[in-house]
């Protein structure tokens, strides 16, 4: 099945807000065999919605709008969709029942506008909204479905799961078996990784199709098939599974959609490991993601973000001599962080960072982009230094990354 998205906001298109409510139902919606044809982003302009919504449904069955929903004046989504699918605007009392009890949820006093949330169009059944006051409203035309959503991503993510996906495959009833297999990839830069899987790609029969998912640092690769024959469908996905594990061997480093951060974590608890983190350049960006993880706890102790060359010192016990010599941003340093914080916090194992995020601070010989890092697991420490593009952030996310890898591939060496 094929779906087109149309998001709707001015702040979208002044880039004051950022769209992910297109990425999170693509990518829960590719999993059951639905595919996202076109995402289109249009201004809190009647006719614009009018315009955008009319291409969409002209071209693919299913429609998803999100935004627009509020209930100030400068939110137009329900008139357009009402005047689209004809009827009138009519208060819903059931409607107005869930916005009532929404606000009375979070300790709010229903104000005029927020009443108006209630004025839906007659020609949509609505879905209400369970942690929000804008309803979510179905509409059918033609034997074509179109879903208006919140812009609100919680409120969407939420009621995309417990109603509007459950309610859509019933609508559509598929004949075909779907499956997915993904697998987490490292070493390999997307290119690189074509190539090497060049002939695989080719042998594949038509039905099965490789997708890359490259994130800095890290590669996914879906394997999707879909088969009215589920027995040859599973058979030729564990066949071809087993292929990409000869091919790639150990750059496979998992067989699920898993982040870097989970399987760790999972390898420290199998292990009855504990981690720390001392960081300078990443500025305590190793913790945030390690303790993004629910459990983390129970193996991660904490993290000093030793970001001045005194804390390096007092709290890490890096040699102020070795500082002057070789530079914050060197190898013994990070060794030497690494040993610190392993010592300080009384951990198995630990990863360090130093380096220029920029975009200033560049010295001779170390350009912008220079990161040494280090992994320490059980008395074993290794470091490397990378130099590494981008932005800022994208230098901080990627050096995340790397220090990670380092401590994960220290891990897989353990028996």
């Amino acid at each position: 099945m094929k779906c087109s998205i149309v998001v709707i906001g001015d702040e979208l298109l002044i880039g004051q807000v950022t769209d992910t409510n297109s990425a999170w139902i693509a990518r829960h919606l590719a999993p059951v065999g639905w595919w996202v044809q076109c995402v289109k982003v249009v201004a809190d302009d009647y006719e614009e919605i009018r315009r955008a919504i009319d291409e969409a449904l002209a071209h693919t069955n299913v429609v998803f709008t999100t935004g627009g929903l509020g209930p100030t004046k400068d939110d137009m989504t329900k008139q357009a969709l009402c005047d689209y699918f004809g009827g009138e605007m009519r208060y819903d009392e059931d409607t107005a029942a869930n916005v009532l009890e929404i606000v009375h949820k979070r300790g709010l006093k229903l104000n005029e506008y927020t009443r108006l949330q209630a004025m839906v169009p007659s020609s949509c059944r609505v879905i209400q909204n369970q942690v929000g006051t804008a309803p979510i409203m179905w509409f059918e035309k033609n034997n074509k479905v179109l879903v208006s959503l919140p812009g609100v991503p919680h409120e969407t993510e939420t009621m995309m799961e417990r109603e509007v996906i459950p309610q859509l495959l019933s609508r559509f009833n598929s004949e075909e078996d779907i499956e997915h297999r993904t697998f987490i990839v490292i070493d390999y830069i997307e290119s690189a990784l074509a190539m090497k899987l060049d002939d695989f790609e080719k042998s594949l029969p038509e039905y099965l199709h490789l997708a890359y998912l490259p994130e800095p640092g890290i590669m996914r690769l879906r394997l999707s098939g879909a088969s009215r024959d589920s027995h040859r469908l599973h058979t030729d996905m564990d066949r071809f599974s087993q292929k990409l594990h000869e091919i790639l061997g150990e750059a496979i480093i998992c067989d699920d959609d898993k982040t870097l951060s989970v399987i760790i974590g999972e390898m420290l608890k199998q292990h009855g490991l504990t981690v720390s983190s001392a960081e300078s350049c990443t500025g305590g960006n190793i913790a945030h993601v390690i303790t993004q993880v629910a459990g983390s706890s129970e193996y991660f102790t904490g993290a000093i973000v030793s970001y001045s060359n005194e804390v390096k010192e007092h709290l890490l016990g890096v040699f102020n001599a070795d500082i002057m010599e070789h530079g914050v941003v060197s190898q013994p340093v990070v060794e030497q962080m690494v040993e610190g914080v392993s010592r300080q916090l009384n951990t198995d194992c630990a990863v360090s960072t130093s380096g220029i995020a920029g975009p200033g601070g560049a010295v001779p010989g170390k350009p912008v982009g220079t990161v040494w890092m280090a992994a320490k697991c059980k008395g074993v420490v290794v470091s490397q230094c990378l130099h590494l593009p981008g932005s800022r952030n994208r230098v901080i996310n990627r050096a995340t990354t790397e220090a990670l890898k380092m401590l994960y591939k220290l891990l897989r060496e353990l028996k």
